[in-house]
């Protein structure tokens, strides 16, 4: 079987969710012996359509602009037994480039009007190849692909060849390291659609069950951890991107947003068999009390004061969020006494061991 994957996503590499599915989809289409080509539309010249429909008339089939659209794409497409076509959500549909290509695909049809129960369209020019449309987006809901699910079953589905459908909601989540046992499931799932469809052009609902569970049932920390995530970027001065390769770190804006963070960032083979509870005690404008228990790999926060803690920590909580988030140098600040420690030293040393 021969495969086009069309990902039309701007972005690559770590930061891109569209590109993590769509590999994760073509390796198993590739273990399922199916031979799988990869364009990225940002690399393409894509002209936008003229509405001039000289490829219905003047050049049947064929667009009049030569172009990687013309010259490379449409071939690879009628070549193929199977395309998919990968896009994240934008506005609550594809993008403009995966847009731009698909109207470009307009000399696949004949200009002729056919209605079939009670909807008017234009036939295929000829066969065309079965469709896999995929999509990611940010929002934790299914209901955020209605639109978009709703046009591909419009466009595609009244011609037979729309085949399978896979949305990924909260797909920023599969990045986020507190994820990754979720993360491995989701993507585990996508190379076994990909599998699947090779097999029987079709994906079983329990894959699709397996896709689309929900990273988190409680989506309020998510939410929390999100928004200070941007607010730490434009703090900054960063893009998404550009916060990922510098290692930022969102900087909490509360205690109770510090207490959701720093169990988010805890590493529990670093902890190892560390049994130990942490108190912290902030002074300032966000001043209060909270604490941390450790103990065999797992982290609990908890709101006041520990009975009996084994490291204490005494500071502005300023101060403590610049040295959480890299803007100032712990060991330089404690021997400036801008904060205070009793109880076991070395513990403090690990902080950065146990948390990342």
């Amino acid at each position: 079987m021969k495969i086009l994957t069309v990902n039309s996503s701007p972005r690559t590499g770590v930061g891109s969710s569209t590109e993590l599915l769509v590999n994760h989809l073509v390796q198993g289409m590739r273990e399922a012996d199916a031979e799988v080509r990869i364009v990225n539309l940002w690399e393409k010249n894509i002209k936008p359509c003229l509405g001039c429909f000289s490829c219905w008339v003047k050049t049947p089939g064929y667009c009049i602009q030569k172009d990687d659209v013309t010259n490379e794409l449409l071939p690879k497409l009628l070549a193929s037994d199977l395309v998919v076509y990968a896009t994240p959500l934008y506005h609550f549909l594809m993008n403009a480039s995966m847009k731009a290509f698909i109207e470009r695909t307009l000399p696949l049809l004949e200009p002729f009007l056919v209605a079939r129960e009670g909807k008017t369209y234009h036939p295929l020019r000829g066969k065309h190849p079965r469709m896999v449309f995929l999509s990611v987006a940010g929002f934790p809901e299914m209901s955020v692909f209605d639109e978009l699910a709703f046009w591909a079953n419009s466009v595609y589905g009244k011609h037979g060849i729309l085949v399978a459908q896979i949305y990924r909601p909260m797909a920023e989540g599969l990045l986020v390291p507190v994820f990754e046992s979720k993360a491995k499931e989701i993507l585990e799932a996508t190379v076994q659609a990909g599998r699947e469809i090779v097999a029987s052009m079709a994906v079983s609902p329990e894959t699709m069950e397996r896709i689309t569970q929900p990273l988190a049932e409680d989506t309020g920390p998510s939410f929390t951890m999100a928004n200070l995530m941007w607010k730490t970027c434009i703090a900054e001065g960063v893009t998404p991107r550009e916060f990922t390769e510098k290692g930022l770190v969102p900087r909490p804006d509360s205690i109770e947003s510090f207490m959701m963070l720093m169990p988010m960032g805890f590493k529990p083979e670093a902890a190892g068999d560390t049994r130990a509870v942490v108190q912290f005690r902030f002074s300032g404008g966000e001043g209060g009390s909270c604490h941390f228990r450790i103990e065999k790999g797992r982290i609990e926060a908890v709101q006041g004061e520990a009975a009996d803690p084994d490291l204490t920590i005494e500071s502005p909580f300023e101060v403590w969020m610049d040295i959480m988030t890299g803007k100032a140098d712990g060991e330089q600040m404690l021997m400036a006494r801008k904060y205070e420690v009793h109880g076991d030293p070395a513990l403090l040393m690990r902080m950065n061991e146990i948390f990342g």
